[in-house]
């Protein structure tokens, strides 16, 4: 699978050694990892991921990505999907900057990609959550057209739907990139 662009980013699919390395925090030469990458979050994910490989294979399109800056070529986070969709064509996502770079619309810019993504591939549903303290993340969700669905006690949950969707990939209209 190929890497997906947008304005300003790369998000790039992470083979199962890439992972591996993540997970063990052991860049090799040609890994351009910013400070701070990866954080907990990175490492959680790419652990799960390889979980995944590990029982039923390669999840593609609907594993994890790295977020590298196209500027720099740094990575600076990750995003993706928790786990292949349900029955129901739902998928739940996560995403996570190093502290670097947030503040700068690259999480919001990378959720709009995965999110042209998921629909292009038919899902129906993306859901998401954020504990209550993280505004930002919030924040990230609604301002690429998640509603908040819900709440416990830790969090709010965020979802997009795409009821009724019968466009095939190539009828929807393009992504802007942004």
């Amino acid at each position: 699978m190929s890497d997906l662009r947008t304005a300003r980013l790369v998000l790039h699919p992470l083979s199962v050694s890439e992972a591996e390395r993540v997970v063990a925090r052991t860049p090799v030469e040609g890994d351009r990892w910013a400070p701070g990458y990866p954080t907990d979050g990175d490492v959680e994910s790419a652990t799960d991921f390889l979980g995944h490989c590990a029982a039923t294979g390669d999840p593609r399109p609907f594993g994890d990505y790295e977020i590298r800056r196209r500027t720099d070529g740094l990575v600076i986070g990750s995003l993706g999907f928790n786990r292949p969709p349900d029955a129901d064509g739902s998928v739940t996502i996560g995403y996570g900057l190093v502290p670097e770079a947030r503040g700068h619309g690259y999480a919001a810019e990378a959720l709009r990609g995965l999110l042209h993504l998921a629909r292009e591939h038919g899902i129906t549903r993306v859901q998401g959550d954020a504990d209550h303290g993280n505004t930002a993340s919030q924040h990230v969700m609604t301002a690429v057209g998640m509603r908040p669905v819900g709440e416990d006690e830790r969090v709010k949950y965020f979802a997009i739907t795409w009821p009724g969707e019968t466009a095939a990939p190539s009828d929807r209209k393009p992504h802007d990139g942004a």
